[in-house]
């Protein structure tokens, strides 16, 4: 039994140790897209201070919308009804749509902060953003 607390003792602590890896890889691309979009608009330091609660708020409610569409596609298709199936491809249409709204809605938000050009610009900068973060992963997997 004392053998069995020692083997969960440290598997506990090595579950902790790679949650607090994968959060702090998180904090780090978090941390980044910070800088990069910031650099990216020019926002000011008052521009910032306003913009990144509402962009955060919208991207949190987003990936809300994704990850309950992903937990429904978990699944298995093969065992579904035809009525199931239905079901699962009107949730798709949905989470899209509430994406759509989301968009409409925070993009007014954001442009009254940091105004109509840099609302533009918001979209390629996380566009690049995303494709120099591809790039870092490939470049560290040759």
């Amino acid at each position: 039994m004392k053998q069995f607390k020692h083997i969960f003792f440290v598997l506990l602590i090595a579950f902790m140790s790679f949650s607090t890896i994968a959060q702090t890889d998180k904090d780090k691309v978090d941390a980044l897209r910070v800088a990069f979009v910031t650099k990216k608009l020019s926002l000011t330091n008052a521009e910032a201070d306003k913009f990144w609660p509402v962009y955060n708020e919208y991207n949190d409610k987003v990936k809300a919308v994704r990850k309950n569409l992903r937990q429904s596609y978990k699944k298995d298709i093969d065992k579904l009804s035809e009525k199931e199936l239905e079901e699962l491809f009107q949730l798709t249409i949905k989470s899209k749509q509430a994406e759509a709204d989301l968009a409409k809605l925070y993009y007014d938000k954001i442009k009254a902060i940091i105004g109509l050009k840099k609302t533009a610009l918001l979209h390629l900068a996380e566009d690049e953003f995303k494709k120099e973060i591809i790039k870092n992963i490939q470049d560290k997997s040759d």
